[in-house]
């Protein structure tokens, strides 16, 4: 009897322990969501955030979006632990620039990342650490100022134009030192004279690249072979790039009778007609004597000199300019070349223009540069600074996350003083913040901070600012639009385009607030498969023939239930990642009406993808001075 009490008590014993073992480790305890102050700091929220947190838990949608065969899972990603290091001194103030970094941060270490990712976190973590070094270097000048009353001066280190080469002018080697990278219509202009001294000569677009990288990429190196005298051999321009990870990419030629890219940049041909397709004329009699075939070669190879654009010693003046798609040489005020911007190779990455081999440089000037602005000489700061928000029942009624590049500064105080002035944007209904990745120069991300303090309408992202990873920044709009800055509508735009809120807001009124993609909609479209497109995309990214619907990029809207079902779903990693952001999106869309949820599309020919109309809602490749011609 003893015996059999006693193996009773062991057993009622491993029952109360495999119960208790049962609950403890496989329903955890959940853990609450940090803040980014919190992240950095460890420290404990305030009842606001924590009220706000517990609502967005009791609302959870449950994701059952179709899945990849298999499910992803968190790998170590260089630079990530860096980037999210919880002993970084940072105020609570400074951590509202970062308010996302928490929930990115498993999409970032996710196995499928997208393939820049690993780069863009180990730049960004560099970037980082280079940026807290001044922003502690900052605050020891502003405690050093106050303490003797002088002010701390701030040079203007991304000025509008450059024109000093760091050698002398007749040196074979040439450096122009771009401060602040490059934007949309910069220029630089070379004056020089190709002096004999070697057959060739060469521009190169150098870019930016961190103290522990042995060489920078090269955006772009413009060759140009010389025609000779007495010779047959060709004279040709050939374009090309460099990086350390994949070497020398594809070369593109222009050359006599033809040129090995067919494909028009900004609606410009790869290379100029006159150079490629007229510089000769084939003799029309086959039986005429040897003697007169030499002096028609003679004659098409003098005509071939006369339509090259550069020759031994003569002067030229050659600008290249970037474009919307890619970069344009004009030599003598003809247009010559265009060359389409590769993946990761932007005009924003570039440091250096480095000119080599026969060539005498006259003078140089690189204009049109990013210009960032003198705040202490900002008069009407606190009319252009995001105002407090106005929530009803909590939610505004519309957030919009305006995507944008570290050094486009002049692009974002046109959109600050233009339509953000809308009174619905003034009195807080409506939230605006800019979503900004990190540049490779750290002055452009130091501006960059200050601007973030200055108006508090920045978002910075822990990825460098590479187009591939644009599509990170569309599920950064959707956790700011439900968790930061809960909102009924999310809508995501660029910094290039201006949008009427007033009649936006009258138009949202008709809509529903569940399951809303809004916008102009692309109902049928295929993947490019040319590999010489912007947007081209494997089989293996996307083995279909066909997109499921999609709004165009420039600005669409999305519903709340929609964005925390996307924010939800990459947390879960349930949900593919795909490069084109506004595609992406429209699969996101189509996974959550494949999850028995009700989707609406709307189509709206007032979203105007290029130009616009009198009945506009939405104007895009809108520059500086047309939005403040448009909001007139």
């Amino acid at each position: 009897m003893k015996k059999w009490s006693g193996g009773t008590l062991i057993l009622v014993l491993s029952f109360v322990l495999l119960v208790r073992y049962t609950f403890i480790v496989l329903h955890p305890t959940k853990q609450t969501k940090q803040s980014a102050y919190d992240f950095f700091r460890n420290h404990v929220r305030n009842d606001t955030e924590a009220r706000q947190t517990a609502a967005a838990a009791k609302s959870k949608i449950r994701v059952n979006a179709k899945r990849p065969e298999e499910k992803p899972f968190l790998i170590d990603v260089k630079g990530l632990s860096e980037l999210y290091d919880g002993s970084v001194n940072i105020s609570r103030k400074d951590s509202y620039s970062l308010a996302t970094w928490t929930q990115l941060r498993a999409v970032l270490a996710r196995s499928d990342a997208l393939p820049e990712t690993a780069k863009g976190v180990e730049e960004a973590s560099v970037a980082w650490r280079e940026l807290l070094s001044v922003i502690k270097r900052d605050e020891f000048l502003q405690i050093k100022s106050n303490a003797s009353n002088a002010n701390v001066a701030n040079d203007i280190k991304c000025p509008f134009a450059v024109s000093t080469f760091d050698e002398p002018v007749n040196s074979s080697r040439n450096v122009l030192e771009i401060p602040c990278g490059l934007i949309e219509d910069s220029s630089v202009t070379l004056i020089g004279i190709p002096n004999g001294k070697n057959e060739t000569f060469q521009i190169e677009l150098e870019g930016a690249g961190f103290v522990h990288e042995q060489k920078p990429p090269i955006i772009l190196k413009y060759s140009v072979y010389l025609p000779e005298e007495n010779s047959t051999k060709e004279p040709v321009i050939i374009q090309n790039t460099w990086t350390s990870e994949a070497g020398w990419g594809k070369e593109e030629k222009c050359f006599r009778g033809r040129s090995t890219s067919n494909i028009q940049v900004d609606g410009l041909a790869s290379c100029n007609e006159r150079l490629v397709g007229s510089t000769m004329e084939k003799s029309q009699n086959v039986s005429q004597s040897v003697t007169k075939k030499q002096n028609n070669s003679s004659m098409e190879h003098g005509h071939v000199r006369e339509n090259f654009p550069f020759m031994e010693g003569n002067l030229f003046s050659a600008t290249l300019w970037t474009g919307l798609e890619g970069f344009h040489m004009t030599v003598n005020g003809r247009h010559e070349t265009s060359f389409k911007y590769k993946e990761n190779l932007e005009p924003w990455l570039v440091s250096k223009v480095r000119v080599t081999g026969g060539v005498s440089i006259l003078s140089g000037i690189a204009k049109g540069l990013p210009v960032s602005e003198d705040l202490d000489l900002i008069i009407d700061v606190d009319q252009l600074k995001a105002p407090p928000l106005l929530r009803k029942k909590g939610r505004l009624v519309l957030f919009v996350g305006v995507f944008s590049t570290g050094n486009n500064f002049e692009r974002r105080m046109a959109l600050r003083r233009s339509w953000m002035q809308y009174q619905a944007v003034r009195s807080g209904s409506v939230a605006v913040r800019f979503i900004i990745g990190f540049h490779k120069n750290a002055d452009v991300n130091h501006d960059l901070w200050r601007e973030a303090q200055a108006y508090g309408d920045i978002q910075l992202m822990p990825f460098v600012d590479y187009y591939s990873l644009i599509s990170l920044k569309t599920i950064a709009v959707c956790i700011l639009g439900t968790k930061v800055f809960p909102a009924k509508y999310i809508m995501k735009m660029d910094d290039d385009a201006f949008v009427r809120i007033d009649e936006l807001l009258l138009s949202l009124k008709e809509k529903t607030a569940n399951g809303l993609l809004y916008g102009l909609i692309s109902f049928q479209s295929s993947p490019h498969r040319n590999t010489d497109s912007k947007w081209y995309v494997s089989n293996k990214e996307w083995p279909k023939d066909s997109y499921p619907p999609w709004a165009h990029g420039p600005g669409y809207i999305i519903s709340r239930n929609s964005a925390k079902f996307i924010v939800q779903g990459h947390q879960r990693k349930d949900l593919k990642l795909f490069k084109l952001e506004d595609v992406a999106m429209g699969i996101w869309i189509e996974n959550y009406k494949d999850n028995n949820s009700k989707v609406k599309y709307f189509t709206d020919d007032r979203f105007y993808n290029a130009g616009c109309d009198t009945d506009y809602i939405l104007a895009h490749y809108q520059n500086p001075r047309k939005l403040f011609a448009v909001n007139e």
